[in-house]
This record gives C-alpha cells, structure tokens and sequence, in this order.
C-alpha cells in the first residue's frame, strides 16, 4: 500500500545563470512500512529532497502526497499540523530541548497538539529505547547515543506516517550507531513503520529494503535490496 509518492519534484535556488537546481524532476513512490536509503555525495539534493518530505521546505514545482493527501495544497496552519501528526524528523544533532527533560521531549509533538498523551505507548516507547529511570533527566545529562535515542522517540510517539532521519548516526561512535539502527528497524517492523533515512554509510544503506541513488538532483538508481 502506497503511503508516499513523488511526483515531478523540482526545487531551484536563485535565478537565471545563478540558479542552483536542487532537485530536478524527482518521482517516486513508497509503499508503507518500507525502509527507504537515500544515498548520494555533498550536494546531490537528498536533504532538499527530505526538507520538502518534511513540509519544513517548499518545492518550487511538484507534487507531495502523503498518504493520499496533496501537502502543499495546504495552507500554513494545516501544515504546521501536517508536520506535526504525520511526519516524524530525526536530526543528527538530535535538536532536543535544553530545558526539557526526556518525558516532555518526547511527549513534544503531542502536546503542541493539545491532545492527551497515551501514557501506555509512552512507557512502551521508553523501555523500546532503553530509557528507563532517565525520564527526569535533561539533555545535557544524557549521552550522544541516549539523546538521539530520545529524538527516535519523539518522532515515532505521534505514530506519524512517515519518519525521516537525516544522517541519524553521523554524530555517533560506531557502537552507538549499531544501537541506533538496531532501534529504527525494530520500530520499522514492530510498528510497521515507513522510514525515509538519508546516509552517507554504504553498510547502513545496505540494511535498507531499498536504495535510491541521487546525483546532481536527480534519481540515478532506485534499486530495491530486499521485499
């Protein structure tokens, strides 16, 4: 089942002969619960590509349909609430709050919403992720591994359509990025989860169900690793 899909996506930076094409008609499409690498060199557009994913930034043309529905023909409060219920950013500076502490980093999304927290799928969350007994403590408190594991929590806690990690690893020693990927393919399977996950690691994106290659913004592979 189709939970996202691409179509004609371009994304252009200044103009005339000092325009930067980003992207450059970009389509595809991703089925739910699939792990999806986007792999590609510095500058290639793969974090445009997952900004846009996000509605944290704007095609210049293009289509984005996020579970049936066509993102950009939202206007900017629905968006705001598109960005907070159906997308799920996992940053590799992990982007906590100073000032909260684990429990409300996490419950973040939800209370933004004003909506109650399921203090069941909380707990669930936080024994998934290794967190118990850290629930007071604040990000300067926590490791490299533990805050990135609070930012996985944050993202999966509103259960939204898609989660979509930039580089989630590229911050972390090779023990911690091991946990932190064991961690989003659990959730993967677990949750059936559709995960969008941008990489520079050949090994992590060969964990993927699928590479999708871009260069000089556009796709030049999408090779489907394991179904």
């Amino acid at each position: 089942m189709e939970i996202l899909r691409v179509e004609h996506l371009k994304k252009t930076y200044g103009e005339g002969e000092n325009a930067v094409h980003a992207l450059d008609d970009v389509s595809f499409s991703v089925d739910k619960g699939e792990f999806t690498a986007i792999i590609g060199p510095s500058g290639s557009g793969k974090s445009t590509l997952l900004h846009i994913l996000g509605a944290v930034d704007v095609p210049t043309s293009g289509k984005v349909y996020m579970d049936g529905q066509d993102v950009f023909a939202q206007n900017e409060e629905e968006l705001a609430v598109f960005r907070r219920r159906q997308v799920g950013l996992i940053y590799q500076f992990y982007n906590l709050i100073p000032v909260l502490n684990v429990r409300e980093n996490i419950t973040l999304p939800i209370l933004m919403d004003g909506r109650k927290v399921n203090e069941k799928r909380l707990q669930e969350m936080i024994r998934t992720l290794r967190l118990e007994g850290r629930e007071k403590h604040l990000p300067n408190q926590l490791s490299g591994g533990q805050q990135q594991r609070v930012s996985i929590g944050r993202a999966l806690m509103n259960a939204p359509a898609v989660v979509l990690a930039d580089e989630p690893t590229g911050n972390l020693d090779s023990r911690n990025s091991h946990e932190i990927m064991e961690l989003l393919k659990e959730s993967n399977k677990r949750y059936n989860q559709t995960l969008i996950m941008i990489t520079h690691d050949e090994n992590i994106a060969l964990q993927a169900d699928r590479i999708i290659a871009i260069e000089d913004g556009r796709i030049t592979r999408d090779e489907v690793i394991r179904s």
